[in-house]
């Protein structure tokens, strides 16, 4: 099964640190995912990730705003059927299937486990840029973390950070970062809790 083992993100490392992550270089590891900050460029937010089979080495601590792992990796598409068809055939293992509306506007999403976090495929909303193309290609748009203590990560990030809300996931709690902070991707932040899979602790 394919397992998400390094994203790259065309973000500046400097913005990153001041979102309360521990970067090193152009590089910020979470747990067992290693995150390139590559800089600002002509494509913004998430560029690529690497695949491999199974997680390896020993997971980072937490960082300063209290991140401890990749809860989800959210890939939006324009055609949901079409981008799970082409998941499964490179190996990955759907989960789940969601039909109802979300915080974000869409109506229909898939889940996959892909090594530590999960990959959550989102039918792009009306409107949005990615749905307005059909035949285009699905990208990935956003992560969200998981965090020790989210009332600390919002003492910790301050006005950086919107009020928490309750999740899609029962007993869990999200807060989603600004724009302000900088960063290309969509983040957010969630509370521990059982993941979108109900398969354990996000």
């Amino acid at each position: 099964m394919p397992s998400i083992e390094a994203l790259e993100i065309a973000d500046e490392p400097a913005a990153w640190r001041g979102a309360g992550f521990d970067v090193d270089g152009d590089a910020c590891r979470v747990s067992r995912v290693a995150l390139t900050l590559a800089g600002r460029g002509p494509r913004r937010g998430i560029l690529g990730w690497t695949l491999g089979e199974a997680p390896d080495g020993d997971p980072a601590g937490p960082h300063p705003n209290g991140v401890m792992r990749i809860d989800h990796v959210v890939m939006l598409t324009p055609d949901l059927d079409r981008t799970v068809a082409e998941l499964e055939s490179q190996g990955f293992d759907l989960r789940r299937r969601r039909d109802g509306p979300t915080p974000g506007g869409s109506t229909r999403q898939a889940f996959f486990r892909a090594g530590e976090p999960i990959l959550e495929v989102v039918l792009a909303p009306e409107g949005s840029s990615v749905a307005r193309d059909p035949d285009g290609a699905a990208r990935l748009w956003g992560l969200a973390f998981g965090v020790e203590d989210l009332d600390a990560t919002a003492r910790a990030l301050g006005d950086l950070l919107g009020s928490p809300r309750d999740a899609v996931q029962p007993g869990r709690r999200i807060a989603t970062l600004r724009s302000d902070a900088g960063l290309g991707p969509a983040i957010a932040f969630m509370s521990p809790g059982r993941d979108a899979l109900g398969t354990g602790p996000g």
